[in-house]
């Protein structure tokens, strides 16, 4: 009998950054975990890309791609995941005031189960009130959400601090899924 694969919980919601959702679901699958989209409702999510130009003073903001939630954030039972992922995008502006989302991400926290984040994931984490004392990077115009919440913020594409693995946007994610796997399997 196959043995069950562990679940990776990735959080995001419609404006998430579709190159982050994706990448993130490929590279779990493809080391063999399951990667489990959630959001505020089981719904097709429109994503966005985020590209950076040099004639504009902050990230340029396009249609992305459709991409299918597995579960709603209301059904998700933490016990059943190893570790959760936060992608960027806008999603997080308004998943932080999701509640059962917050209660979550204190939970994986307080079990020092894995929290990866990524971009503006840090924002669910600020409100979350679980960075206090530690050391996070994330999108540079968000950092002062990460400081008001009492983290130090590192000019790093990625970060590694106890249980949290935190990266500054999708062209971190070379850095940040190498430390991710060097965490998880060491």
């Amino acid at each position: 009998m196959p043995q069950a694969k562990q679940k990776i919980l990735i959080i995001t919601d419609d404006s998430g950054e579709s190159f982050e959702i994706l990448y993130a679901q490929a590279r779990f699958a493809e080391a063999g975990y399951e990667p489990v989209i959630a959001a505020s409702k089981k719904k097709a999510l429109h994503g966005v890309v985020h590209d950076f130009d040099p004639d504009w003073n902050t990230y340029v903001e396009k249609p992305g791609y459709r991409i299918e939630a597995d579960i709603a954030i209301s059904r998700v039972k933490g016990e059943e995941y190893i570790a959760m992922v936060l992608i960027g995008g806008r999603a997080p502006e308004f998943l932080r005031y999701n509640k059962q989302l917050i209660r979550l991400v204190q939970e994986f926290d307080r079990k020092k189960k894995w929290i990866f984040s990524v971009c503006h994931g840090i924002q669910i984490l600020a409100q979350a009130n679980v960075l206090k004392g530690r050391k996070v990077t994330c999108y540079s115009n968000v950092r002062s959400e990460a400081t008001i919440a009492g983290a130090r913020w590192i000019n790093k594409p990625s970060v590694t601090d106890g249980n949290m693995v935190s990266a500054q946007t999708w062209e971190s994610h070379a850095d940040f899924y190498r430390d991710i796997f060097a965490c998880m399997e060491g």
